[in-house]
């Protein structure tokens, strides 16, 4: 029987931007850093330069390893240590900035994180962020999408050093629930990150598909979180 409820975060719990849309989102917060580090007259790159180093960052590590946004975005604007040091977390937000302004909650979010708490099962967030982007900031997120009351944990992919489907992340919210695997019920919406590795560390898998585009893959599958206290009840 499953103690502790694990659920991604974008497109699970909350609405953030399909595939499609995040290269728009992109060039909004490689702007947002622009226009910041022009205000603040560390600004020496041409815009041939920073596009091109754009285009050449944009991808994640095959062996799963996060490439931290405050890196990336050094790179790009190409910054010595002792400018990042001033700088890193206005530029970060700035970058964040056009994701978070598309942020909401699911209808079903607060409402069944509220049944499950009151039936009394432990909750963590466990996410990748976009581009690496720094886990203190999607816990300021947290907080303001109103999920954070209902959470006892919330793992990022920048605390474990490693993105989903690696082990790590997986393995550290456990350890941060202070349950076993075998408890656990992962709750994710994507099929390349949301069940080979959970289930590699032990844990039970759900997928949530609220458009009804996934294929059969083998697994328990939920259309919205309503359905979720059923899947429960069955267990």
């Amino acid at each position: 029987m499953a103690e502790a409820i694990l659920f991604d975060l974008g497109n699970t719990l909350a609405s953030y931007f399909g595939r499609a849309e995040f290269p728009a989102i992109l060039k909004a917060g490689i702007l947002g850093v622009q226009d910041y580090l022009q205000e603040q007259g560390f600004l020496r790159v041409d815009p041939e330069t920073i596009w091109n180093s754009v285009r050449a960052e944009d991808h994640e590590a095959k062996d799963h390893r996060v490439r931290p946004l405050e890196g990336r975005l050094a790179r790009i604007f190409q910054l010595e240590p002792d400018q990042m040091a001033a700088v890193a977390d206005q530029m970060c937000r700035r970058f964040t900035a056009p994701i978070f302004a598309l942020g909401y909650c699911y209808e079903d979010t607060l409402p069944t994180l509220q049944a499950l708490c009151a039936g009394g099962y432990r909750l963590a967030v466990v996410s990748n962020t976009p581009w690496g982007s720094p886990g203190t900031l999607w816990r300021e997120e947290l907080e303001w999408l109103g999920l954070g009351q209902w959470l006892n944990a919330a793992v990022f992919c920048t605390d474990a050093g490693m993105r989903k489907p690696a082990r790590p992340i997986f393995q550290l919210a456990v350890t941060q629930l202070q349950v076993e695997p075998q408890e656990c019920l992962f709750v994710g919406d994507d099929p390349r990150w949301d069940l080979a590795g959970p289930q590699a560390i032990g844990m039970d898998t759900c997928l949530i598909d609220r458009q009804g585009l996934l294929l059969d893959e083998g697994t328990v599958s939920i259309q919205n979180l309503h359905e979720l206290m059923a899947v429960l009840q069955s267990r």
